[in-house]
C-alpha cells in the first residue's frame, strides 16, 4: 500500500511536489529554505506555472486554516510573499496575484489576530510593488472594510498592533489605487467614509504630537502620516471627498468644542494639500458653517476659530475674485449673526470676534493694494446712517470692527493710496454718526491708517507736555497735495465728532486722530490750515450753547494741547512761547481749561466760569507769531476758523467776484454799491487784493499746477475775501474809501498824458515824413548820374 502511495506521488505534477517539499514535518521548524529556493527557481524558469503554484498554495492554506493549523498557514503565506518578491517582473504575475489576494483575504477573515497582522504585512509588501500591467477587474472593497475595522479594534491583547496593521493596510490600499487611474476609484464616498473616520479615530486617541517629533510609531502618529499622504495625493476634484467625511466625523463625535483636535486636523490638511487647492478647504469649511447656523454659539465660535487658524495659509493662493469671495462669505456670516439675534450675548459676541479675527488673518497675508480693495469692499457693505434701528447700529459696529481689523494689517506709505475718495468720504460720514461706539471705531480706523511711525500710543493721552518718544518725518509732496485736497474734510469731520459727545473716551479718540494728522502732515504749507482747525475747535467750545460746561472745557483743553503739539512738530518757537503763556495764564485762573479731560459724571460744573475770553487763543496773535517766524500768515489772517456742521463740496469751484456781486445786489442800502462789476481796475484798487491772471497757455506745467491747486483751502479763502470786500464797502468811512481809490485817478491821468504825448509824437513823425517825400520827388526830376558822367559821345 505504501508503495502504491509512493508511486502515485511520483506521478503528481512537479510544481505540487516542490510546493509540498517546502512544508516541514514539524510546523514549528518553519519554512524549508532549501526547498523554497528550488520552488523559486522553478517559478522563474517556468513562469506559466506561477498561477498554478499560487492556486495550490491557496488550497493548502485554506485546508490548514479550516483545521486550525495556523503554523502551516503562516508558512504558506510566507512562501507566497517570497514568490511575489522574486517573480514580480513576470508578465503572468496577474494570475498569481489573484491567488495571493485570496490568500490574504482568507487570513484576514479568520479570528486569529496573528494571521490578520501577517496578512496585512503581506498586503503592504504587495502594495509597494509596481506592476507593469494594470488589472482592470481587481477590487479592494473587502480590504478597505477589513482594514478600517481593524483600526477600531478593541482587542485586549493586541489592540495597538491590530490598529497599526489596519492603518498600514489602508496606507497600502491608498498607494496601490491612487497612482493607477485604471483600477477602482478609491475617492468614492463609500470608501472615503471608511478610511477618513478610521484615521481620525486613531489620531484623537493619542496626544497631538507632530509626526516630525514622534520617536515611536504609534497608531496616532501613523494615522496622521497616512492622512497627510491621502490629502497630498488628492486632486482638485477629490479634495471634497476627503473633507466631507472629516467634517461629519467631527460633528458626530462633538469634537468642535473644544476645538483643539479640529484645529490640529485642519492644519494637517492645509499643510499637506497642494497649494493651489487650499482655497477649497476654506470654502468647504464656510459651507459647513452655513449648515450649522442653527447650532449653539459655542460650536459656531469653534468653527470660526478653526477658520481663522487656517485661513492665513489659504490667503497666499487666493487672488482677485476668490479673495473677495471669502471676504463676502465672512461678512455674510457676520450679518446673519446680527440679524438672527435680538440681543448680543457673550457667546454670540465671541463668535463674531472669531469671524472678525478670521477676516483679519486672511487680509494680513495679502499685498497692500488688495487690502485697500478689501477695506473698500467692507465699507460699501456698511449700512447707511439713515438706518437708525438697533440692528443696523449693531451691524455698523461689527462691519467697522472688521474694517479696523484689516486696517491694522495695512502699512501706510502714501495717504493718497490709503484714502481713496470712494473710501474716505463714506468713512467721514460714519465719523458723524450719532452712536458713540460707531464714531470711536471710525477714529480707530483713521488712527490705524494715519499712524506711519507708531505714534498712536504716544499720543493717546491729551497733554500739553512734550512727547519724548514722538517719531516723525517731513511729509512728501503727494501727502501735502492730499492734505490740500482732503485735509479740510477730515478736520471738519473731527470737529463735528468732538461736538457730538462729551464722553472722555470719545474725545480722547478724536484728539488722538487729530494729533496723528498733525504729526504726519504738518509742514510750512499746511500749518496755517491746522491753526484754523484749532481755532475752529475753540470757536465751537465758545459759541455752541448746547454743549455742557465740562464738554466746553474739554474742547478748550484739546485746542491748547493741539496748539502746543503743532508748535513743537513744526519747530515754530514763537508759537510755542505764545502757547506757554496761555497755559500759564490758565493755570493761574482756570485749570479746567487744561488737560487732563474732565468726566462730566464725576466733576461738578456749577462753579466753572466759562466767560474768560482773555484765556482763549487769539487769531491775530497767531498771525503775528507766524510773521515773526518769517512764515506766510495770509491764509491765517484772512481765513475764518472751521465751523460746526459745515459741509463743502470739493468738486465745485466758483468765482468770489460773482459771489460778492450777487451778495451786494441783494443788499438794501442807500449807497449805490450794486454797480460793482469786478473789472481789473476795481479789483486792483480793493484793499489788500489783486486779481489772479490766468495763463492763456494750457501746457503740461499749467495743467499740473491746476491739478495741484488746493480745493477746500482756496475755496474758503475766496469766500473770506468776498466777505472782506463787502465789509469794507459797507462799514468803511468815505474818506478811507476815497483814499484807497486815489491811485485809480492818478492812473487815468497818467494814461491820458501818455495818450497826448503819443499823439504829439505821431504828428511830428508825419511832418517829417512829408518833407522826406518832397525831397525824393525833387530828386526824381534830375538827370540820372550815368547820363551826366557818360554823355552820348562815349556810347558804343
Amino acid at each position: 500500500m505504501s508503495g502504491c502511495c509512493g508511486c502515485c506521488s511520483a506521478l503528481r505534477p512537479r510544481y505540487k511536489r516542490l510546493v509540498d517539499n517546502i512544508f516541514p514535518v514539524n510546523p514549528e521548524d518553519g519554512l524549508v529554505k532549501s526547498n523554497m529556493e528550488k520552488l523559486t527557481f522553478y517559478s522563474l524558469s517556468s513562469p506559466d506555472k506561477l498561477d498554478r503554484i499560487g492556486e495550490y498554495l491557496y488550497q493548502k492554506a485554506t485546508k490548514d486554516i479550516n483545521r486550525k493549523r495556523y503554523k502551516l498557514a503562516e508558512i504558506a503565506m510566507e512562501a507566497m510573499d517570497l514568490l511575489l518578491q522574486a517573480c514580480h517582473a513576470q508578465t503572468t504575475l496577474n494570475l498569481f496575484v489573484e491567488s495571493f489576494l485570496r490568500m490574504v483575504q482568507k487570513l484576514l477573515e479568520d479570528s486569529n489576530p496573528n494571521l490578520k497582522i501577517m496578512a496585512t504585512n503581506s498586503f503592504v509588501k504587495f502594495a509597494n510593488i509596481n506592476e507593469d500591467t494594470p488589472s482592470y477587474h481587481r477590487r479592494y472593497d473587502f480590504f478597505i472594510s477589513k482594514f478600517s475595522s481593524m483600526c477600531h479594534s478593541d482587542s485586549q491583547d493586541l489592540r495597538e498592533s491590530l490598529r497599526l496593521a489596519g492603518i498600514k493596510g489602508l496606507q497600502g490600499v491608498i498607494r496601490k489605487t491612487v497612482s493607477d487611474d485604471l483600477v477602482e476609484n478609491i475617492w468614492e464616498a463609500q470608501h472615503m467614509e471608511k478610511i477618513v473616520p478610521s484615521l481620525l479615530f486613531n489620531m484623537q486617541s493619542g496626544d497631538l504630537t507632530p509626526v516630525e517629533d514622534a520617536t515611536n510609531v504609534t497608531p496616532p502618529v501613523l494615522a496622521e502620516e497616512v492622512l497627510r499622504e491621502l490629502v497630498g495625493r488628492a486632486s482638485f476634484g477629490h479634495i471634497r471627498s476627503v473633507l466631507k467625511p472629516l467634517l461629519t466625523h467631527l460633528d458626530r463625535h462633538e469634537l468642535w468644542v473644544p476645538n483643539t483636535f479640529a484645529i490640529h486636523t485642519f492644519r494637517i490638511v492645509m499643510i499637506s494639500i497642494q497649494p493651489q487647492y487650499s482655497y477649497t478647504v476654506v470654502e468647504t469649511l464656510m459651507q459647513h458653517l452655513d449648515n450649522n447656523f442653527k447650532s449653539s454659539p459655542k460650536t459656531r465660535t469653534s468653527l470660526a476659530v478653526v477658520l481663522s487658524k487656517i485661513i492665513a495659509i489659504a490667503a497666499g493662493e487666493s487672488v482677485g475674485p476668490s479673495a473677495l469671495d471669502i471676504i463676502n462669505n465672512l461678512l455674510t456670516h457676520l450679518r446673519t449673526s446680527v440679524s438672527t439675534t435680538t440681543e448680543i450675548t457673550a457667546e454670540e459676541s465671541q463668535y463674531q470676534e472669531a469671524l472678525i479675527n478670521a477676516l483679519g488673518e486672511f487680509a494680513n497675508h495679502h499685498p497692500d493694494y488688495q487690502k485697500i480693495e478689501i477695506m473698500l469692499f467692507i465699507m460699501n457693505t456698511v449700512p447707511d446712517l439713515s438706518k437708525k434701528s438697533k440692528g443696523d447700529q449693531m451691524l455698523q459696529n461689527i462691519l467697522l470692527k472688521s474694517l479696523l481689523k484689516v486696517g491694522n494689517q495695512y502699512s501706510t506709505v502714501s495717504f493718497e493710496k490709503a484714502f481713496p475718495a470712494s473710501f474716505l468720504q463714506p468713512l467721514l460720514r460714519m465719523a458723524r454718526a450719532p452712536h458713540d461706539p460707531t464714531r470711536m471705531i471710525v477714529m480707530q480706523i483713521l488712527q490705524a491708517l494715519l499712524d506711519r511711525h507708531q505714534n498712536e500710543h504716544v499720543l493717546s493721552s491729551v497733554s500739553v507736555k512734550p512727547y519724548p518718544a514722538l517719531s516723525q518725518e517731513p511729509p512728501s509732496r503727494s501727502d501735502i497735495i492730499f492734505t490740500h485736497k482732503y485735509g479740510a474734510n477730515i478736520m471738519q469731520a473731527l470737529i463735528d465728532s468732538m461736538a457730538l459727545s462729551d464722553r472722555v473716551d470719545a474725545l480722547s479718540a478724536s484728539y488722538n486722530t487729530a494729533a496723528l494728522l498733525i504729526v504726519e502732515m504738518s509742514c510750512s504749507e499746511t500749518v496755517q490750515e491746522f491753526l484754523l482747525f484749532i481755532l475752529g475747535i475753540q470757536q465751537v467750545a465758545s459759541t455752541v450753547d448746547t454743549l455742557g460746561a465740562a464738554h466746553r472745557c474739554n474742547l478748550h483743553a484739546i485746542a491748547i494741547a493741539l496748539l502746543v503739539l503743532i508748535s513743537r512738530v513744526s519747530g515754530i518757537n514763537n508759537l510755542l512761547e505764545y502757547a506757554q503763556k496761555i497755559i500759564e495764564a490758565r493755570r493761574d485762573e482756570a485749570t479746567y481749561y487744561l488737560p487732563p479731560l474732565m468726566d462730566p459724571k464725576k466733576v461738578s460744573t456749577k462753579n466753572l466760569n466759562l466767560s474768560l475770553p482773555h484765556l482763549s487763543i487769539d487769531k491775530l496773535a497767531l498771525g503775528e507769531c507766524m510773521q515773526n517766524a518769517g512764515m506766510d500768515a495770509q491764509r491765517l489772517n484772512t481765513g475764518a476758523p472751521y465751523m460746526l456742521n459745515q459741509t463743502d463740496n470739493p468738486g465745485h469751484r466758483h468765482s468770489w467776484v460773482d459771489s460778492v456781486s450777487a451778495h451786494m445786489t441783494q443788499r438794501n442800502s442807500s449807497a449805490d454799491l450794486t454797480v460793482y462789476n469786478g473789472d481789473v481796475d476795481s479789483v486792483n484798487s480793493s484793499p489788500g487784493l489783486c486779481k489772479k491772471i490766468l495763463s492763456p497757455e494750457y501746457n503740461f506745467d499749467a495743467m499740473k499746477r491746476a491739478l495741484a491747486e488746493p480745493t477746500e483751502a482756496v475755496k474758503r479763502e475766496q469766500r473770506e475775501k468776498q466777505l472782506q470786500i463787502v465789509r469794507t464797502f459797507r462799514e468803511g468811512e468815505f474818506d478811507d474809501l476815497m483814499r484807497r481809490t486815489e491811485p485809480k485817478h492818478d492812473l487815468i491821468q497818467n494814461r491820458l498824458n501818455e495818450l497826448f504825448n503819443s499823439l504829439a509824437v505821431e504828428r511830428q513823425i508825419t511832418q517829417s515824413d512829408n518833407k522826406t517825400a518832397q525831397l525824393q520827388a525833387n530828386n526824381n526830376n534830375e538827370k540820372p548820374v550815368y547820363e551826366t558822367k557818360f554823355p552820348e559821345l562815349f556810347y558804343y
